[in-house]
């Protein structure tokens, strides 16, 4: 587990300066931003192609969604390796791996279910790259610094998919759909590129891995199931996680209501895309001034009311506002997402210190299945309510898990410190930890 800071620099206000000063968070941060604009336009630009070879608009909703509920299953199998390989080949690997897959797509033209198989089968060892890279962040900055890190990284996040989506639409315009591919394919090979040769090599007890191993083998997934396993099984760290999903799943089914909202309310043309980018704004903003402005414990204090915040106004769709009204629920909704930065330190100081990269990689594909389940969820509740009534239902969804983070501990006590015992597995060390609940 992280050893807790003291309290004054638990309560140290760092700036965006200073972590951007980190040569390694630098380039992690630059290639997960050309990676994620990479993905934008591949997402889009792959779901175009199978639109136009087929005219199934609902395998063109798979074609958009299949790179994210198969990531849930790879970090239960493959975890573990996030811990347990050199993290420079990992992330390069990830990022050539997903570059040989768009490459594939805009050249080779295959049945459609082949196509859908291997974004699946890229989709499956995603986790096991980015648990690598976020434990690598993780080790790279501290206190304060992590915190703002991770901020740094949603704005990023959010503007270079904003950016990715419209490079998306330019590309297939100009190129058509196969170029398009290859250009994210180009995207890719350069962050590969770029963390294969910037980054340094670590040694096994610098990133935390133990020599021998590394293999990619059923001890692999026998690891990576008992380390999920433990993880979920520790209080602290279940609910933080699920604190970290719940309220962004329930707002990205919310999302996935806009267009078929605005349809019902016939909107003029065009405000959909309006509406949509609200959210992303909000966000941006949110991310921004909470980063920024507060301090530490500040930002743990203000995790309630942020989730409320990011709830609360959905439930305004209920009255099935126009666009100006609705306009602004999102935006305000979007300005609640900042409540992840409260969570950031407790979820570090939460985790074990040799499992760090396989919970990074579980929060994250957790997050983007759940991302991918709540439209469908929300859709069909739409179907006997209307979409101002979902929408609704979601923001309500929200509110009562603020209202479930409210009879938590304080978020701002120390972190405890894990009774561990050691063992041996197959000539691998084991290490079993039982965590107190807070």
């Amino acid at each position: 587990m992280t050893p807790p800071a003291g309290p004054a620099q638990v309560n140290h206000g760092a700036t965006y300066r200073e972590v951007l000063a980190e040569p390694r968070f630098r380039l992690l941060f630059s290639t997960r931003a050309v990676a994620i604009t990479a993905d934008a336009l591949r997402i889009t630009t792959f779901s175009v192609l199978v639109f136009s070879s087929t005219g199934s608009t609902l395998l063109s909703a798979v074609a958009f969604g299949i790179g994210f509920i198969p990531q849930l299953f790879g970090s239960l199998l493959l975890g573990s390796l996030a811990d347990r390989l050199p993290p420079r080949a990992l992330i390069a690997g990830g990022y050539a791996l997903t570059c040989a897959a768009a490459l594939l797509l805009a050249l080779v033209r295959m049945p459609v279910a082949a196509s859908l198989g291997a974004v699946a089968l890229v989709s499956l060892v995603t986790p096991v790259f980015h648990g690598a890279s976020s434990r690598l962040v993780a080790q790279s900055l501290e206190g304060d610094a992590y915190v703002l890190g991770r901020s740094l990284n949603n704005i990023a996040g959010a503007g270079a998919q904003l950016f990715g989506l419209a490079l998306g639409g330019a590309a297939v315009a100009a190129l058509g759909p196969r170029r398009a591919l290859a250009v994210s394919a180009a995207l890719y090979l350069g962050c590969a590129l770029a963390v294969r040769l910037r980054l340094p090599r670590l040694h096994p007890g610098e990133f935390g891995g133990t020599p021998g191993s590394a293999g990619v083998d059923g001890g692999a997934v026998r690891a990576s199931l008992q380390g999920a396993g433990l993880l979920l099984r520790g209080r602290t760290v279940r609910r933080l996680m699920l604190a970290q999903w719940l309220p962004v799943a329930f707002v990205a089914g919310a999302e996935g209501l806009i267009v078929a909202y605005a349809g019902e309310r016939h909107f003029a043309p065009g405000w959909y895309a309006v509406l949509m980018g609200c959210l992303p704004v909000g966000m941006l903003v949110g991310d921004l001034l909470v980063g920024r402005l507060l301090r530490p414990r500040a930002r743990e204090r203000l995790v309630v009311p942020l989730v409320a915040l990011a709830g609360l106004p959905l439930i305004g769709f209920a009255a099935e506002p126009g666009v100006g009204v609705s306009s602004c629920l999102l935006l305000l909704s979007g300005l609640g997402y900042a409540y992840g930065l409260g969570l950031q330190r407790p979820f570090l100081d939460a985790l074990p210190q040799d499992g760090q990269g396989q919970a990074f990689g579980l929060l994250g594909s957790g997050s983007m299945t759940l991302q991918g389940l709540g439209p469908v969820c929300l859709g069909a509740v739409a179907a006997g309510m209307g979409t101002g009534g979902a929408i609704a239902l979601a923001g309500g969804a929200v509110a009562l898990t603020a209202g479930w983070v409210l009879t938590w501990h304080p978020l701002t006590s120390p972190a405890p410190v894990p009774n561990c015992s050691t063992g041996s597995e197959s000539g691998t060390e084991q290490h079993a930890c039982s965590y107190p609940a807070r």
